[in-house]
C-alpha cells in the first residue's frame, strides 16, 4: 500500500444561496475539498467521503510543509488501500459551517447589517440534511451526476445515509459505518453538557469572541474532555491507562493531576481548543441532535427508507457504547424490511466509537471486499 504524499486543498465559490431546513439561507458561501486518484472518462468512478464532528475535507495524504499532518482517514485511503485511489476519484469535503476553510462562523457575514463583522453566534444552524444539499452542488459542479459510493463514519454515517433519502438517483452505494439513525437521550446529553461549557465560558461572548480578541478555551478543553471519553470503551481505557498514577505517590489533592488518564484527558482538551472553533462545535452537536429522518414518518424507519435505491452497507463495533451496534441494526432492519440490498458487519474491537478511524484488519478486510465489488461494477477493477 502506497501514500498519496502531499495534497492540495481546493475551493469553489457558490454565488446561489443554499437553501436550509430552518427556513434561513447560507449566501455567497465557499466549499474546501480534497480529491485523490484521477476521475473516469465516464465519470463513474466517484466517491464521497463525508467527515465527522472535529475532522474536515482533509481525508489522506499530507500537506506539504508540514510534518505529521496525514489526513484523518489515510490508513483507508490511497494507492492499494481499501479506498483505492488507483481505481476510484476520491472527493472529501468540508461542510459549512466547519472551521477548516469552508464557510463557517469565523468568516465575514455578508449582511450588509453586520458591517463586514464576523457571523459568530449568527451563522444560521445547519443541518445534517443542508450539508448533504451543499455537498450535491459541489458535486454538480464538478460535472460528476452519479456517486459510486458515499461513505462516512458517526456523523459522516449519518450523511451516508442522508444521501441515499435525498439524493436516491445519485448514489450507488451508501456505506455507513458506526453510526445511528438518530441520538439517544444519552447522547443528546452528553451534547448539551458540552455546549453548556463552551456557552458559560466567560470568554465566549454570546458567540462574538472574536471582535474580543479572545477564546472560549476552557470551555472547548472540557467539551473535548466529556466528547473524548464517549469515543472510547471501557476496556480500551482501562488497557491503556488503568489506575496509573502520574506520580509515585498520591498528593492529595483535589486540583492537581493525580491519575494519568487525567493528564490524557487534559492533554487533549488543550490541543483541542488550540485549532477548534467553539461557535463550530455548538453547530455540529446541534446537527447531530436534529438528525432524524424518521421524524417525518412517525418514526417509522421502514417507511423512511422505502425510497431508497441503492446498495447498503453497515458496519458496528461492539465495544462501541455511544453508536452501539442495536442502532446499526435498526437500520439494517428497515432496510430488509424494504428488501433493498444490505449487508452488515459487527465487529468485535476493543476500541469504543473510535474503531472507524483505526486499523482493524477485519473492518479494513470488510471495506476492501465492499469497494472491490463497487470497482467491478463502475469497470475501474
Amino acid at each position: 500500500m502506497g501514500s498519496l504524499g502531499d495534497v492540495t486543498p481546493q475551493s469553489m465559490h457558490f454565488a446561489a444561496p443554499l437553501p436550509l431546513a430552518s427556513g434561513a439561507q447560507l449566501r455567497d458561501y465557499t466549499l474546501v475539498y480534497e480529491t485523490y486518484g484521477t476521475l473516469a472518462p465516464d465519470r463513474a468512478n466517484a466517491v464521497l467521503v463525508c467527515h465527522a464532528l472535529n475532522a474536515s475535507h482533509h481525508a489522506a495524504g499530507t500537506h506539504a510543509g508540514e510534518p505529521r499532518s496525514e489526513g484523518w482517514w489515510d490508513n483507508l485511503i490511497g494507492p492499494g488501500k481499501p479506498l483505492d485511489t488507483e481505481r476510484f476519484f476520491v472527493v472529501a469535503v468540508n461542510n459549512p459551517g466547519s472551521c477548516f476553510g469552508s464557510t463557517g462562523p469565523m468568516h465575514a457575514n455578508p449582511d450588509p447589517r453586520a458591517g463586514g463583522r464576523p457571523y459568530g453566534a449568527d451563522f444560521p444552524v445547519v443541518t445534517v440534511e443542508d450539508w448533504v444539499d451543499a455537498q450535491a452542488r459541489l458535486m454538480d459542479a464538478l460535472g460528476i451526476e452519479r456517486l459510486a459510493a458515499v461513505i462516512g463514519g458517526s456523523l459522516g454515517g449519518m450523511q451516508a445515509l442522508s444521501w441515499s433519502l435525498r439524493h436516491p438517483g445519485r448514489i450507488g452505494h451508501c456505506i455507513a459505518i458506526a453510526t445511528a439513525p438518530n441520538l439517544s437521550a444519552q447522547n443528546i446529553a452528553f451534547n448539551e453538557v458540552a455546549r453548556r461549557a463552551i456557552i458559560t465560558d466567560p470568554d465566549f461572548h454570546g458567540g462574538h469572541y472574536y471582535a474580543h480578541g479572545v477564546v472560549p478555551r476552557r470551555g472547548l478543553r472540557v467539551a473535548r474532555m466529556i466528547g473524548h471519553i464517549t469515543y472510547l470503551s471501557d476496556d480500551a481505557m482501562e488497557a491503556k491507562f488503568g489506575r496509573e498514577m502520574r506520580a509515585g505517590s498520591l498528593g492529595y489533592t483535589t486540583q492537581d493531576i493525580e491519575f494519568q488518564i487525567e493528564a490524557y484527558l487534559r492533554h487533549q482538551g488543550d490541543k483541542f481548543s488550540e485549532y477548534f472553533d467553539a461557535n463550530t462545535y455548538l453547530l455540529i452537536t446541534r446537527a447531530l441532535d436534529y438528525f432524524d429522518p424518521a421524524r417525518a414518518h412517525g418514526g417509522d424507519l421502514a417507511k423512511t427508507f422505502a425510497s431508497a435505491r441503492c446498495r447498503f452497507l453497515l458496519a458496528s463495533f461492539t465495544t462501541d457504547w455511544r453508536f452501539a451496534p442495536a442502532r446499526s441494526r435498526e437500520i439494517v432492519k428497515a432496510l430488509v424490511d424494504n428488501r433493498l440490498d444490505v449487508s452488515y458487519a459487527e465487529i468485535d474491537a476493543p476500541h469504543g466509537h473510535d474503531a472507524f478511524l483505526l486499523d482493524d484488519p477485519r473492518y479494513h478486510g470488510v471495506l476492501r471486499a465492499r469497494f472491490e465489488r463497487i470497482a467491478r461494477e463502475v469497470g475501474s477493477a
